[in-house]
């Protein structure tokens, strides 16, 4: 059975404690601009998973994962120290995939705002192929008002039909 309330909570807690450590106890010269984004654990509280990211080129990203790799049992022992869990979950270090998601999709706006740039001049002083407003209004030439009312008037006439009650009374006094 797993709480996930606790693992959650587990999760949080782990996320602070290692980005705690690696700025007050970690100082190792290859960790640069690491900022620990997020932290999840299993639901058996046995496996915690901790996404990172690392300002800079590939290189430093390289050397930050060798950095924290080295640094996984100084930081396991400190999150077994701060949480006061039975078991100390094991920590897997993962590079974040959201800033490149964001770059991804900064670069696909870009290019709609191209487009659009370009749609938006090539359309600059042309006209409609056909009219501007293809609807057909009162007082326009070839309107015909008849056949508008006269569709109405008579899906109103249909509802005073004769019922055919066989009372003809009511029907020779109206006439």
């Amino acid at each position: 059975m797993t709480d996930n309330a606790r693992a959650r909570k587990l999760a949080d807690r782990i996320q602070v404690v290692v980005a705690e450590t690696l700025d007050r106890r970690i100082k190792d010269p290859r960790l640069g601009f690491v900022t620990i984004t997020d932290a999840r654990v299993t639901g058996d509280l046995r496996e915690a998973t901790v996404f990172y990211t690392v300002y800079g080129d590939d290189e430093e990203r390289a050397a930050s994962a060798a950095a924290l790799e080295s640094a996984k049992g100084v930081l396991r022992s400190e999150v077994g120290r701060q949480t006061g869990v039975r078991f100390t979950p094991t920590l897997a270090f993962v590079p974040d995939a959201l800033p490149d998601n964001a770059r991804t999709i900064e670069d696909l706006l870009d290019k709609a705002r191209a487009k659009d740039a370009e749609v938006r001049e090539v359309s600059t002083g042309k006209t409609y192929a056909g009219e501007a407003d293809p609807y057909r209004k009162p007082g326009d030439e070839g309107y015909e008002e008849d056949d508008a009312e006269g569709g109405a008037e008579a899906a109103s006439g249909a509802g005073e039909a004769d019922l055919g009650d066989g009372d003809d009374t009511d029907g020779a006094a109206a006439k």
